[in-house]
């Protein structure tokens, strides 16, 4: 290609250009020393990858275990050991030199050629980090004194003694007063299977649990047992959803107690919203639930009735969001803030199964755009248009800091987010000024005006113009599940120059 040009930089103010056959070097210094670099760190590749001594490309296993033999011995062997070393490893001889590397090009991807059920790409659920990325973070690839070839055992107190104690610190911290599951003692696996995936939602595939809760529980909790029934205050409990009141793992409360506890609950009065149990089954004050709730919270009665734009479900029974008792997040929403919502909505319940989800709106919860009780919006939003997303994405967004409670508020306080939410989710924030600048410089991102007449709108475009709310098949969220290159700008450039 006669006019193309190839510039590499070398430093500031330093180039080499190459067009035509006519060659400039701003500095050969400069050059010296990038070719340098290049050899050495090339050297130490090689070196790292060289194998101690030379060997025949048709080596067989036998050879191998002459110095290898720890590979091929132990409590649990892998069963792939049996089948030769080079069923995995393949020897490449090139000028005396002798390397030996995996048959692929990552560890994962060798580990799938057998276990093909844990292939993370082809798994719709939920699966466990790790498994997405490398198995060698929990796994030995050829023996181990553990079942499954774990690095470590799945019981203890510590991370020194726990392979799950390595990422997770459940149990670990627990304060003063405080209380610790004792199941903890009994080993991880006591409750959880680390590969068991299933349709998104459901708690038992989530968070990889044996059996789904109170099942789950009630397999060390008798149902029966006098000393919790008086606990219970002699109201049925044996079909509830247990980690509703508790947490499963460790709480700042006595009792495992969940973090946030509706107040009769806490302060133990029952009979302000129960009667004595009746045949097994809860006997209320009022049968009617929603006005048992209305009660004390007759603000949020208000609040619906006079809303422009009012939610239907929030009309009915209270208790199909709410948890009376406790929760893990504010507002005791059941089973958590997602789920609340999409057990009416099933067209977002579907959107969860798609494989790139809006952190927002399916792991924070649905409430963090939208009003859950009623609001002045279409769709119950926060805000209109862009305004919605810019109150994270915005260049002027100034999330409020509450210090007492460790968390930021969004929305005028409408909104609490955990106080690492920005740095821990990589918020981006995006480099808009004027309505320019997304996704790339003097790109606008607001309503194009007619340069004819600014009273009118010439091109209609807000952050729904391009990406989805909720979620996509493909990174940044684009409309369609598009992917995200040029044919994808081609739907409204057409010569990739003009707006059309």
């Amino acid at each position: 290609m006669q006019n193309s040009l190839l510039e590499i930089s070398l430093r500031p103010g330093h180039t080499t250009r190459t067009a035509d056959k006519t060659t400039k070097i701003g500095t050969l210094a400069s050059l010296r020393w990038l070719l340098l670099i290049v050899v050495v760190v090339s050297g130490l590749r090689l070196h790292a990858a060289q194998h101690p001594v030379p060997l025949d490309p048709k080596t067989d296993s036998a050879k191998c275990i002459e110095c290898h033999e720890d590979k091929a011995k132990g409590k649990v062997v892998h069963s792939a050991i049996a089948m030769g070393c080079t069923a995995c490893h393949e020897i490449r001889v090139n000028r005396d030199v002798t390397r030996v590397k995996l048959t692929t090009t990552t560890p994962q991807a060798l580990c799938i050629t057998c276990h093909s059920d844990k292939n993370a790409a082809e798994i719709h659920g939920k699966v466990h980090p790790p498994a997405v990325r490398d198995c060698l973070k929990c796994h030995d690839p050829h023996t181990s004194d553990n079942k499954n070839l774990l690095l470590k055992p799945t019981s203890g107190a510590s991370k020194d003694d726990n392979l799950c104690l390595t990422c997770h610190d459940k149990g670990v911290n627990v304060p003063k007063d405080g209380s610790r599951h004792a199941a903890l003692d009994m080993g991880c696996e006591t409750c959880h299977v680390t590969h068991k995936t299933g349709e998104r939602g459901k708690i038992e595939f989530d968070k990889h649990l044996t059996k789904a809760p109170p099942a789950l529980c009630l397999d060390c909790h008798d149902g029966k047992d006098e000393s919790l029934i008086k606990a219970h205050n002699g109201q049925p409990f044996g079909s509830a959803n247990c980690i509703q009141c508790h947490d499963p793992h460790q709480s700042a409360r006595p009792k495992l107690m969940q973090a946030f506890l509706h107040n009769p609950f806490e302060n133990k009065m029952c009979d302000s919203c129960h009667q004595a149990a009746k045949d097994g089954k809860v006997v209320l004050t009022n049968s009617d639930r929603r006005a048992l709730c209305v009660t004390c919270h007759s603000e949020q009665a208000e609040k619906m009735e006079k809303a422009k734009v009012q939610h239907p479900g929030a009309l009915g029974d209270c208790t199909a969001c709410h948890n009376p008792h406790a929760g893990k997040t504010p507002g005791f929403l059941q089973p958590d803030p997602v789920q609340a919502c999409l057990a009416c909505h099933s067209d977002q319940a579907e959107q969860m199964k798609k494989a790139v989800l809006h952190q927002p709106a399916f792991a924070l919860g649905c409430a963090t755009c939208h009003e859950p009780h009623g609001g002045d919006n279409d769709h119950l939003l926060r805000a209109k248009g862009s305004a919605l997303c810019l109150e994270c994405h915005g260049p002027d967004a100034k999330p409020q800091e509450l210090e007492a409670e460790h968390v930021l508020t969004i929305f005028n306080g409408q909104v609490k987010l955990p106080e690492d939410y920005f740095k821990k989710n990589r918020v981006p924030i995006l480099p808009i000024k004027y309505g320019l600048g997304h996704p790339v410089m003097g790109h606008p991102v607001q309503d194009v005006m007619d340069p004819s007449d600014i009273t009118k709108v010439k091109t209609a475009i807000n952050c729904l113009t391009c990406h989805q709310p909720h979620a996509s098949t493909q990174p940044g969220l684009l409309v369609k599940d598009q992917a995200n290159n040029m044919a994808f700008c081609d739907t409204c450039h057409k010569n990739r120059l003009a707006l059309q």
